[in-house]
């Protein structure tokens, strides 16, 4: 469904404790890169669900994103943190963690866990749901809107 390559990785980790998160990443900033860095911490392999260009488009704007998809997915997969990036079309990632079974779901500090999608799938199989600390003063949208300003 969602590839031969995701198959692959976790064919190869599946005695791994792998944790998800997702995301449009469109422009990436400090805040990303220290909750990147605290959600590996929190398992053996970090997989990102990464919104698809339709899908931040859907949920950002015409505007958005400003980096391609296969650009914002070459910048990701280019952390230490990051072990396998995965593209997805639809407006959230249900279906991909359905799909994973990640051992912990996270998102960043500005969600509560009980709003994170698939939370329920993840819990249900025994894991781990967190909301990690959000980074105060950095957000892609304080970027975009900088950069107009000037």
């Amino acid at each position: 469904m969602f590839g031969p390559e995701l198959d692959k990785f976790l064919a190869i980790n599946r005695n791994s404790k792998i944790v998800f998160t997702n995301g449009c990443f469109d422009i990436l900033h400090r805040g990303h890169v220290e909750y990147l860095n605290e959600a590996k911490s929190l398992g053996t392999v970090l997989i990102i669900g990464l919104n698809s260009d339709a899908s931040v488009k859907r949920l950002k704007g015409p505007e958005r994103p400003i980096n391609s998809e296969q650009d914002r997915k070459f910048v990701l997969e280019n952390l230490r943190s990051v072990d396998f990036v995965q593209i997805f079309n639809q407006d959230t990632p249900f279906e991909l963690i359905k799909y994973i079974q990640p051992n912990v779901l996270v998102k960043g500090g500005d969600w509560s866990t009980d709003k994170i999608v698939g939370s329920d799938i993840v819990l249900s199989s025994g894991g781990i749901v967190k909301s990690l600390k959000f980074v105060n003063g950095f957000s892609t949208t304080n970027i975009i809107n900088r950069v107009k300003a000037d």
